[in-house]
């Protein structure tokens, strides 16, 4: 499996060679780095909106921080991420008492991150709305753009929370999850 830092610590090319190789990060580093790309449209319009959105100083804030959030998720989700992938390709190597324990136990880990994402990404669809609707109008369609992008990392960010937690339907970590997601979706769907 490629490093986080082959994924993190590269140029973009590189890095998105590493996330597309064989046991790369998988889906959810590329939903928090999607969302930590829409945090950082959502910072370039509000810095360019400042002489006509007192707001927009702080929104940026806000996105700088959550960019740089969604990033350190990228690179945890790549961590715990490898470890469930060990975990779960070697089942044998449990102790026969303990494997369904020990499965149940790595994909809940490996739930963790994506969690976060998806709540992440949906506070950055919030701030891409605010955005769209009171950004300058040259900064317009990145702010849309940034919406767009957030509202899909917080619904691939959820899926991954399901999928991980789906012995658990009622799981409140899944519904969370969902709930992260829809708020993202709607913000998207209201701004256009």
């Amino acid at each position: 499996m490629p490093s986080t830092d082959d994924l993190l610590g590269t140029t973009l090319r590189d890095g998105l060679a590493a996330l597309g190789a064989e046991g790369a990060p998988a889906g959810g580093s590329a939903a928090a780095l999607t969302a930590a790309i829409s945090a950082a449209l959502v910072a370039m319009t509000a810095r360019a909106s400042t002489e006509s959105w007192p707001e927009a100083v702080g929104i940026a804030v806000q996105a700088d921080v959550l960019r740089d959030r969604l990033v350190a998720l990228a690179q945890s989700d790549t961590e715990v991420y490898g470890r469930a992938l060990q975990t779960l390709k070697h089942p044998e190597e449990l102790p026969p008492d303990r494997r369904d324990h020990e499965l149940g136990t790595a994909l809940a880990r490996a739930a963790e991150a994506p969690l976060a994402i998806a709540g992440a990404a949906a506070d950055v669809a919030l701030l891409a709305a605010e955005a769209t609707d009171r950004g300058d109008l040259r900064g317009q369609a990145d702010a849309q753009v940034a919406l767009v992008l957030a509202a899909a990392a917080a619904q691939a960010a959820a899926r991954l929370v399901e999928v991980n937690l789906s012995a658990r339907e009622e799981d409140d970590r899944v519904q969370e999850a969902r709930a992260a997601a829809a708020v993202a979706t709607r913000a998207s769907r209201e701004a256009f």
